[in-house]
């Protein structure tokens, strides 16, 4: 199909506005026949009628009307082409981030306008996942990037560390004070709570106790959440391992306590990930940069 070109769009616009053919084509520097053939040939490639002509007056058709909006909108943003190509600000660009529930809910969601005013040309959209499925849409170019401390191997991905994830085996200062947790043998009478059958937050426990440590728990809980793991370690159902800055708040208040105190758990860190030769790298590292002056919350 045939699209109609700018002049004869902006003949049709001229004669819309005078209602009158010789002073249009006058304004757009057109002899009448000129202007005139302009207008029939834009009539032919639309297969409609744009004007009804009588020898006293010009009127528009139905067709005419509801083409005259487009076609000052053509116009217009064919006139800003220029001022567009001249423009030296940043041209604006997209990242779509993923990340887990409760960094994205605690940290990554409230400096989304931090970010904005850092780069007022660059819109952030985030998606929440787990990590295993969040580094899948990575690497296959559903998201461009992802926040997150799994580990990982291989050449399909970059990253760029942002924050160190600390944690601390914790308790509730009221459970506690009922049953102590003075070492591996007190684990018989408490529950361990994690987010999975895997352990992963416990093992970052037992790789610091090493090997041949035993801890024989009354029992296992798994709640796939660490708000979750919170929620039930405040409410004294059991003992769990968690990130420092998550808890931040309740241990300084009083509400957990920190369990053996002097084993140094192992300790993570907190990356930016994005497939290998990604179009916007150089944003990306400068996202990554973003977000390493913005504490963890």
């Amino acid at each position: 199909m045939m699209l109609p070109d700018l002049e004869s769009i902006r003949c049709f616009e001229a004669a819309a506005t005078h209602l009158n053919f010789r002073k249009a084509a006058a304004t757009v520097a057109l002899s009448p026949t000129a202007f005139s053939d302009r207008l029939h040939g834009l009539e032919e490639l639309l297969g409609a009628p744009l004007f009804v002509r009588t020898t006293r007056r010009v009127a528009l058709t139905d067709a005419g009307e509801r083409l005259l909006t487009h076609a000052r909108r053509l116009l217009a943003d064919a006139a800003a082409c220029h001022a567009v190509a001249h423009d030296e600000s940043a041209p604006p660009f997209e990242l779509t981030i993923g990340t887990r529930f409760e960094l994205g809910l605690s940290w990554l969601t409230p400096a989304l306008e931090t970010l904005r005013r850092a780069q007022p040309s660059r819109t952030i959209h985030l998606r929440f996942g787990d990590a295993n499925d969040l580094l899948s849409q990575v690497r296959d170019g559903v998201l461009d990037a992802c926040v997150t401390s799994s580990r990982f191997s291989g050449k399909a991905f970059r990253y760029d560390p942002l924050h160190p994830e600390q944690y601390i085996f914790v308790g509730a200062a009221s459970a506690l004070r009922e049953r102590a947790f003075r070492g591996p043998a007190d684990a018989a009478h408490h529950t361990l709570l994690d987010l999975a059958a895997d352990l992963p937050l416990f093992r970052y426990l037992q790789d610091a106790a090493g090997p041949g440590v035993r801890w024989p728990f009354a029992r296992n809980e798994y709640l796939g959440s660490i708000a979750a793991v919170r929620f039930r370690v405040l409410e004294g159902a059991g003992v769990a391992v968690m990130p420092r800055y998550f808890i931040q708040d309740d241990l300084e208040r009083g509400r957990l306590r920190p369990l053996l105190p002097t084993l140094p758990l192992q300790a993570d860190s907190f990356r930016l990930v994005w497939r290998s030769s990604h179009a916007r790298e150089d944003d990306l590292f400068a996202l990554s940069a973003e977000l390493r002056a913005i504490p963890l919350r």
